[in-house]
């Protein structure tokens, strides 16, 4: 069994519009931009990363904000809902902030015996806000969210797939345990991992593939404390027989990805070197910080990306 993963490290999706994401994410959900960075693959498209003081990993919400993308459908294979924690009794200031700002599909209810407040993103994205105790983990508090309320990182990942077995079993071996059932979902946490320890499976057999687009979670990825973990736990997969990409440097954590049984795309991402390799903490997120390979593109780059504030 792989015991060197910690819990989630952050998770990546894909947006429409990258001034709409950034203001849902540090104006209403009271997030910090650690990053402001291109898609190594696109490098036309923005790469935004958001969480709390210093981008720590099981905190971070990463975007590839594609102008104008179609949003995905929703279905079988997927990431269906992202959770965030926040603490005990901060639900009915949430309420009546999202509510005020026009934010969608709000509604209340208990998972697991924990008090949720389920909501979407501008894309339609699933997210909910879940009440925790004891989360030792500190908020952002450059915003104007109080820091009693304020989110502290993740909480879950909620998969959707048509079958769990296989799935679930590749959690086990990842460190992860069953902690409960409740209907179609089953419920699987990293002991002792870095408070976003849950990952949540929603097993619906009749349910179409879910397709890709604007709102949908591009990949999925889990923490290691550096690379020598991380080629452990390369070696453990591929010794089971998982096809895992090599080591690939992407700046600020090194990654390694494979696409699992359900076929959501999981990566495990080091919690080294971190945001503040080229910026000074007190300044994450303000200047447009470019990939070696894509520096000679700056002056175009920055003439054609979409200008955020903040």
């Amino acid at each position: 069994m792989i015991n060197q993963i910690q819990g989630l490290h952050h998770v990546t999706s894909l947006a429409s519009d990258a001034r709409t994401n950034n203001n849902f994410f540090t104006n209403e959900l009271g997030l910090r931009r650690v990053k402001k960075t291109v898609n190594f693959d696109a490098p036309d498209v923005y790469h935004l990363y958001y969480g709390d003081k210093q981008g720590t990993p099981g905190t971070v919400m990463t975007y590839f904000p594609f102008p104008h993308a179609a949003r995905g459908k929703r279905g079988a294979g997927e990431v269906g809902l992202t959770g965030f924690a926040v603490p005990k009794g901060a639900l009915p200031y949430w309420q009546d902030r999202l509510a005020a700002m026009g934010t969608a599909g709000l509604a209340r209810s208990s998972s697991f015996g924990q008090e949720r407040l389920s909501f979407q993103g501008p894309d339609g994205d699933d997210f909910a806000l879940i009440e925790v105790e004891d989360d030792a983990r500190a908020p952002w508090e450059g915003t104007d969210v109080p820091a009693e309320a304020a989110i502290r990182g993740f909480h879950s990942a909620q998969l959707r797939l048509r079958d769990e077995g296989a799935t679930s079993e590749l959690l086990k071996y990842m460190g992860y345990q069953v902690l409960d059932h409740q209907g179609d979902m089953t419920r699987l946490i990293r002991e002792g991992g870095n408070g976003a320890d849950i990952v949540d499976i929603e097993t619906l057999p009749g349910a179409t593939a879910a397709r890709q687009g604007a709102g949908s979670v591009h990949h999925l990825a889990f923490a290691v404390p550096d690379r020598a973990a991380q080629l452990e736990v390369r070696k453990a997969l591929m010794d089971t027989g998982y096809q895992v990409t090599p080591v690939i440097d992407r700046d600020y954590f090194w990654a390694i990805y494979f696409r699992t049984p359900g076929g959501v795309l999981f990566e495990i991402a080091t919690n080294e070197p971190g945001f503040d390799r080229d910026e000074d903490t007190a300044h994450l997120g303000e200047a447009l910080k470019l990939p070696r390979q894509h520096e000679h593109l700056r002056a175009k780059l920055e003439q054609n990306l979409q200008p955020i504030e903040g």
